[in-house]
C-alpha cells in the first residue's frame, strides 16, 4: 500500500514566516492554486481513503486534492500541527538568533529542544502520529492500495522522523514545501519512506522555516 503524506498549501502566515501551530489559519489564494496544481498531477492516481487534520488549511487542501473523486475524507485530531503554545503567531527568524528564546533549540538544535509555554515536544507529536498510523492506517493494508493524508510541515517531519528513523539532528534537512508529498509504503505492517517532499508545481515555496 502507498501512503501520500501531503503538507497543506500556503497561508498568509506561511508567507509572513509566522508560526502557526494549532492556530486555525486558512489557505490564501496562492495556497489554493498550489493545491489545484498538485491535484492535476495526482489526477491519475486513485485513492481509496483520505484523512486530514481538522485545521482549515489542511482540510481545504484535502478537499481540493479530492475534488471530483468519490473518496471519503475523514479528520483526525492527531494530525494537527505541532503546538507552539505562547509562541504561536510569532516570527520564525527571531528564535534563530536569540539563544534565550523558547524556540531557539527547536530551530537550531532540535535534538536539545525542551518545550516551554504550552508547546509540544517532538516526542509527543511523534507519539500521536504513530498512534494514528497504527490505529487508522496499518489496518487498511489488506483492503486499500493508496491512502491520502493531508497535514502540516512540522507534523509531517515528525512522522517521517519516526518512520525513517531520522535523528532529530537532521530534522530540518527534510525539505517540505507547501503541498509537498512524501510517499511511503506499507508492506506486512512495516512502513518505509519511498520519496520525501515531492513537489508537483514549479518553484517550491516555504520549504524550510
Amino acid at each position: 500500500m502507498e501512503i501520500y503524506l501531503i503538507r497543506h498549501g500556503e497561508t498568509d502566515w506561511n508567507k509572513e514566516r509566522r508560526l502557526q501551530g494549532h492556530s486555525d489559519i486558512p489557505l490564501n489564494e496562492f495556497g489554493r492554486e498550489l493545491a489545484v496544481e498538485t491535484a492535476k498531477s495526482l489526477a491519475g492516481l486513485p485513492f481509496d481513503r483520505a484523512f486530514s487534520s481538522p485545521l482549515k488549511r489542511a482540510y481545504e487542501t484535502a478537499q481540493i486534492l479530492l475534488a471530483g473523486r468519490n473518496v471519503p475524507l475523514e479528520t483526525d485530531e492527531r494530525l494537527i500541527e505541532m503546538g507552539f503554545g505562547d509562541c504561536e503567531g510569532g516570527a520564525f527568524d527571531r528564535p534563530k538568533t536569540d539563544a534565550e528564546h523558547p524556540l531557539h533549540d527547536f530551530f537550531c538544535r532540535p535534538q536539545c529542544f525542551c518545550p516551554r509555554g504550552g508547546a509540544e515536544s517532538f516526542q509527543e507529536v511523534m507519539a500521536r502520529g504513530q498512534a494514528f498510523l497504527r490505529e487508522r492506517i496499518v489496518p487498511l493494508e489488506e483492503s486499500c492500495s493508496r491512502i491520502l493524508i493531508v497535514a502540516h510541515g512540522a507534523f509531517n517531519r515528525c512522522l517521517l522522523s519516526a518512520v525513517g528513523p531520522i535523528p532529530l539532528e537532521k530534522f530540518w534537512e527534510i525539505g517540505l514545501p507547501n503541498c509537498a508529498a512524501s510517499i511511503l509504503s506499507l508492506e506486512n505492517g512495516q512502513l518505509r519512506i519511498l520519496e520525501p517532499g515531492k513537489v508537483y508545481y514549479g518553484t517550491p515555496v516555504n520549504a524550510k522555516p
